[in-house]
């Protein structure tokens, strides 16, 4: 029996429509990755559904996916802008690439005159976008265009008390002044933030899935791991590679049908936990590839599955456990689960 991840589309809609109450702008949504790892072919119906008229993804390629999920209708925004061969698929799949750079702006209007697009700016991040030198050098020429949104990104709006914060508010601001096209800073992180990072449009990712920095947001996935034996360790005896746990009393194992190549990532281990029902069981030895080993010495009764993400602990549990993000967690959510859809 494969592990079974189910996806509640009914808590990734509440995700979007609090995040829209906070938000004083428009409410986008970020379904990049396969929407986080999700399944864009779901995920995005359900947002559309609900109201969400304009979507980001990173990649044309991810654009024309998306657009054939959607049909036509919805702004589909591509964060890589207009890459070299991207032109077709721009076009054919009437995307809005969020253009980078000068080159980007003159590849565009030299292949694709009179299509839409967007501008990313640089406001202190140091990733994408012009920087305040490239703009300046490009305002005028871009903005005859009438982009259709100018953008920046925030690099630490998941620490509302981060310096960089208000820097990188003053810096798009000043790059910004004096626009008549929309303007957006804010993702998740910046909608919590308040109203002076909101703008004219928000563009929520993690949030939407169940991750921090949105403390308030509804679990949206569920991880439950079929138990393949339980066996009785005696002390003294060890579970798993290299011996790097040894019982030091009468142990009762599970061995669970998942591992890291199901994205239960191996660094996790050592503070790796499961649920047995409401029992905290703890995980032993290394993660392998595709077993694990979980103490249920003191759940009720034996358990058929375990659960490893979702009403007992988040993506963030798990990041934590892993000395990552919940960014990862969902991402790496492997391809064997038995995907199941609920409240769409």
């Amino acid at each position: 029996m494969q592990p079974t991840l189910t996806i509640d589309l009914a808590a990734l809609k509440t995700n979007w429509r609090d995040l829209d109450r906070q938000n004083t702008g428009e409410t986008a949504a970020v379904v990049k990755a396969n929407a986080y790892g999700l399944g864009a072919d779901r995920v995005a119906p359900a947002l559309a559904e609900e109201g969400v008229r304009k979507f980001f993804v990173a990649l044309a390629e991810e654009g024309v996916a998306l657009r054939r999920i959607l049909g036509p209708g919805p702004e589909i925004s591509v964060f890589s802008g207009h890459m070299p061969g991207d032109a077709e698929l721009i076009r054919e799949a009437d995307l809005v690439p969020m253009l980078n750079s000068i080159d980007q702006m003159l590849m565009h209007v030299e292949t694709l005159p009179g299509h839409p697009f967007g501008v990313q700016l640089d406001s202190g991040m140091n990733r994408l976008g012009m920087e305040p030198a490239e703009w300046a050098a490009l305002r005028e020429i871009a903005l005859a265009q009438k982009p259709r949104l100018v953008m920046s990104h925030l690099a630490c709006a998941d620490e509302p008390a981060h310096e960089m914060n208000p820097r990188q508010l003053q810096s798009f601001r000043e790059m910004a002044a004096g626009l008549e096209a929309p303007l957006s800073l804010a993702a998740t992180g910046g909608i919590l933030l308040g109203p002076e990072y909101h703008f004219d449009l928000a563009r929520p990712g993690i949030g939407l899935y169940g991750g921090l920095p949105f403390i308030d947001a509804q679990p949206v996935a569920y991880l439950d791991v079929p138990v393949i034996q339980v066996r009785e360790v005696a002390p003294g005896e060890s579970v798993g590679y290299g011996n790097t746990w040894v019982a030091k009393r009468p142990t009762r194992v599970a061995t669970i049908a998942a591992g890291y190549a199901d994205g239960v990532l191996r660094g996790m281990g050592p503070e790796l936990y499961a649920f047995a029902g409401e029992t905290r069981c703890k995980v032993l030895g290394r993660i392998s590839m595709d077993l694990i080993g979980v103490d249920v010495t003191e759940a009720e009764t034996l358990p058929d599955h375990v659960e490893l993400l979702g009403r007992h602990q988040s993506i963030d549990t798990l990041a934590d456990a892993a000395g990552s993000i919940g960014y990862e967690i969902l991402t790496a959510l492997g391809a064997r689960y038995a995907r199941r859809y609920t409240g769409g």
